[in-house]
């Protein structure tokens, strides 16, 4: 076998069309193996002699795309001061494109014995771990052209690739659960007709199903136990895992793109799958522990802030340069358009504390590929001090907490500062106007994959996460939920009827809120998990998608998805796409500056551009602000008082609009103020749905009154 020198750079395996370059940065190695790895078990060694810049590297001639390889790292294995390589272990190219197979879980893939925790272990892994694959990087794209939506348009939908997809009657068996289902009509359809406009994705990085839920017959289903920052996750592929889950992959952003929706990846850069001391050596640990991660005091051990027993070293150039590429290369190979960054606190931990000037934010700020797509943060991890929403940098959106926590309290009756809430109804401006920011920086969630569905929101007080293995002691206790006066599955017509309004009070806040909209799949039309909030390791029918039956829903068992209770499947999914579209039709809902509180100069309207009022139809008062609470008020917004221009410079006009919430126990009278306008029109009522699939409800006068029934919601239209 020929083996040339090669480069340096780019870092990986680098297919050209006549051979492959390998190139692999470690430190702490005295010398690494590229070992190439034959369908009969054996494999041929490559001693990489070429460095430069702790870069080993060689060309290979005529190494093809489909050529599994792994790299053997000879040097100093001694724990108690940093460094862990051991030529026994086969490991994982870190700048893999593709990878392949499983881990068949052993003492093989352990840098230590069980029965001996400080002794070596020289047991061949290369049998029982994944390989790394050379991929080929032609693809034709054809006319692809990124939809490039604007935040002021964007509504996320948060999916998982088989969670989404496994049940779904539309889609062939064979590519359930896959890449190409996501590309399948049916699945776009879906999309489309209920208005998204960005498919964020649950992690797709190659990651691992560890050890722990293995032997208790789970898997790490969600995702986020990252062992390849370039790869896609094999077990999506639905015709193979030797480069051709990358063209899989590629093939539905293609499709998606076609449909006008942008593809948003969940990224886990905060920590890897290989663990804490204690987990297995798979590819950073044995390449160069002390480069990749952040050691504690006594360097046997795993600084952890993100709960999963270590964190990248992001002081390390090595650890940025890994991020920066991967991010370049999902955005320039793979035409993703933006990602939601978990933990991201952890990203700012240069030190101990969380630094919003850290080196990856100054990184992304000047990074001309990086800058230019949506970047999303998660802006908490379980470290100290680790809770930062509101403190990213401009250039950052995030996942908004604070507006989960005030809408959840608001309408399961607990008291919450009127204040608070009409500040996360209108943008969060407390969060994000001091550092420039506007409101399209609150990413708006009621529900996400963390935590319960929108029916268990409804239907339960405390979690049932016993399938989990755990004696219920994982996931969240505090879970601002309410049961509607049952716990679980009912059949009491009054409390189903309580449940399907507040699921619509959710999704018509959500859609009427300014900031960016986000959707959990299978809430739009009430999917359930049973109580479980906190299905990251139920790979099964309790965590996946169960769609309704026919395309719209009709015939859906009450046990089935959940919304049938008090209403219907088909009744959620159509209020869901009627608010979607109500939001998506009217500027006013989707503003790009904070409300001013005044009169706009300019829009010849004397009426501010909001106003509030309590349900006697009387402008808030300071007394009200200082003493009400959340419970009942109504929101003023003016059509004709948006400062913000259109794209050509252009003035914004809109209808107006008057959301009334009665979010008490009992039943109230509205007033529908005097000087705002003199004739209404009822577009939504969460307690009488009908008037929005009819697509318009009763006109009523100014001092109108109007009674909304408990935990209620009733918006008003007024042309302009």
């Amino acid at each position: 076998m020929q083996v040339w020198p090669g480069e340096a750079y780019p870092l990986g395996a680098t297919y050209d069309g006549a051979g492959t370059n390998f190139a692999v940065f470690t430190e702490a190695a005295d010398r690494v193996e590229l070992c190439l790895l034959h369908d009969d078990g054996s494999e041929t060694a490559v001693e990489l002699r070429e460095t430069d810049a702790f870069v080993r590297h060689a060309y290979v001639p005529g190494i093809m795309p489909g050529q599994r390889y792994g790299f053997r790292v000879h040097g100093p294995y001694d724990p108690g001061r940093g460094p862990r390589c051991n030529s026994a272990k086969l490991l994982l190219d870190p700048y893999a494109k593709a990878i392949s197979g499983a881990i068949r879980w052993g003492e093989e893939v352990y840098g230590y014995h069980f029965d001996a925790p400080e002794r070596r272990n020289d047991l061949d892994s290369a049998p029982h771990t994944m390989t790394s694959v050379v991929v080929n990087p032609y693809f034709d794209w054809g006319d692809d052209r990124r939809p490039r939506t604007e935040y002021h348009h964007t509504v996320i939908y948060e999916a998982h690739v088989k969670g989404l997809t496994m049940r779904h009657p539309g889609l062939p068996e064979e590519l359930r659960g896959t890449y190409a289902a996501l590309a399948h009509p049916a699945v776009i359809e879906h999309l489309t007709g209920l208005g998204v406009t960005a498919l964020e994705l649950m992690p797709v990085h190659q990651f691992v199903d560890d050890h722990r839920l293995s032997d208790m017959g789970l898997s790490n289903y969600w995702g986020y136990n990252t062992i390849g920052f370039f790869a896609p996750h094999n077990a999506y592929a639905s015709w193979g895992d030797r480069g051709q889950q990358v063209l899989e992959f590629k093939s539905a952003v293609r499709a998606l793109h076609e449909a006008g929706i942008e593809v948003i990846l969940d990224v886990v850069y905060n920590h890897t799958a290989e663990g804490n001391h204690l987990g297995p050596t798979l590819s950073f640990r044995g390449i160069d522990n002390q480069s990749y991660y952040r050691l504690a005091s006594d360097p046997r051990y795993y600084t952890d802030t993100t709960g999963t027993g270590n964190s990248l070293l992001m002081r390390s150039p090595h650890v940025l340069q890994m991020i920066m590429d991967s991010l370049r290369y999902w955005v320039l190979e793979m035409h993703v358009d933006g990602f939601r960054f978990d933990l991201a606190a952890t990203l700012a931990r240069q030190f101990h504390e969380v630094d919003r000037l850290s080196s990856f934010f100054d990184l992304v700020q000047q990074d001309p590929v990086v800058s230019q797509v949506k970047l999303i943060a998660e802006p908490w991890d379980v470290g100290e001090g680790g809770y930062q929403v509101g403190n990213f940098p401009p250039l950052w959106t995030e996942w908004n907490g604070k507006y989960r926590d005030t809408v959840r309290d608001v309408w399961r009756g607990e008291a919450r500062a009127v204040g608070e809430f009409a500040s996360r109804l209108t943008g969060s401006s407390d969060l994000y106007q001091d550092d420039g920011r506007r409101p399209l920086a609150s990413i708006n969630f009621v529900t996400c994959h963390d935590g319960f569905t929108l029916h268990d929101l409804v239907s339960y007080d405390a979690k049932r996460n016993q399938a989990n293995g755990e004696d219920d002691r994982d996931g969240e206790s505090h879970n601002r939920s309410w049961n509607c006066g049952a716990e679980g599955e009912s059949d009491d017509p009054e409390v189903l009827r309580l449940r399907a309004r507040q699921m619509r009070n959710f999704i018509a806040t959500l859609m009427l809120s300014q900031g960016v909209p986000m959707l959990s799949h299978g809430d739009e039309f009430g999917r359930t998990q049973k109580g479980n909030n906190n299905a990251y390791c139920q790979d099964s029918e309790l965590a996946w998608v169960r769609w309704p039956d026919g395309e719209e829903g009709d015939g859906e068992e009450p046990d089935s998805g959940g919304a049938a209770a008090g209403g219907g499947a088909a009744e959620l999914l159509d209020f869901t796409r009627a608010l979607v579209w109500l939001r998506k039709e009217h500027p006013v809902f989707r503003r790009r500056r904070f409300f001013h509180g005044r009169p706009v100069e300019g829009t010849h309207d004397e009426l501010s551009d909001i106003a509030w009022f309590t349900p006697e139809g009387a402008e808030m008062t300071q007394r009200d602000w200082d003493r009400a609470q959340a419970s009942a008020l109504s929101v003023f917004l003016n059509g004709n008082a948006i400062s913000e221009p259109g794209s050509r410079g252009e003035r914004i006009t809109d209808d107006s609009f008057l959301l009334m919430f009665n979010a008490s126990a009992k039943t109230l009278e509205f007033v529908v103020p005097v000087d705002h306008g003199r004739q209404w029109q009822v577009v939504v009522d969460t307690a009488n749905p009908a008037a929005v699939a009819q697509g318009a409800g009763p006109k009523v006068q100014a001092g109108a009154r109007l009674t909304l029934v408990d935990r209620s919601m009733t918006v008003l239209q007024r042309p302009t």
